[in-house]
């Protein structure tokens, strides 16, 4: 008497590893990219205010040294060191991780991995006479 061994799988068990591999890819993958996004959310308020913690210091710095407590005409001035990905060029971001401030049009801007791109508006405040102010860096906006 010989006994038979059955090697393999049938084709119902590989239907049915397919369809649970097919669930699990379907849940996992929306996840993944909004754990992307919710990353790059974190690092671009990171950014923003370490350049809010940056302008309040700089104007401390001039209240010190002139009298005046003003704000840079380029926000990233005010940062002892400019983010990852940060270029003078003064149009709005267009390169993946690029930030840039556009002065024409007063804001910050910076281009995410999936190419979506937001902005923050920067008003430097008056800065001469009697009625002299800083200014004001505004919330996230979709570009």
């Amino acid at each position: 008497m010989s006994k038979k061994y059955n090697k393999g799988f049938t084709l119902i068990e590989l239907i049915i590893v397919m369809v649970i591999l097919g669930i699990m890819a379907a849940v996992a993958v929306p996840r993944y990219l909004d754990s992307i996004s919710n990353a790059e959310e974190s690092a671009e308020n990171a950014i923003i205010n370490s350049i809010r913690s940056g302008l309040k210091q700089y104007a401390n710095n001039k209240l010190y040294s002139d009298g005046r407590a003003i704000w840079p005409d380029n926000p990233f001035d005010a940062l002892s060191e400019r983010p990852a990905g940060y270029t003078t060029d003064s149009n709005d971001a267009d390169v993946d991780g690029e930030w840039t401030f556009d002065l024409s049009n007063s804001r910050i801007t910076h281009q995410r991995a999936d190419n979506s791109r937001y902005y923050w508006n920067y008003d430097k405040g008056i800065q001469t006479g009697d009625q002299a102010s800083i200014g004001t860096l505004g919330s996230r906006q979709e570009l």
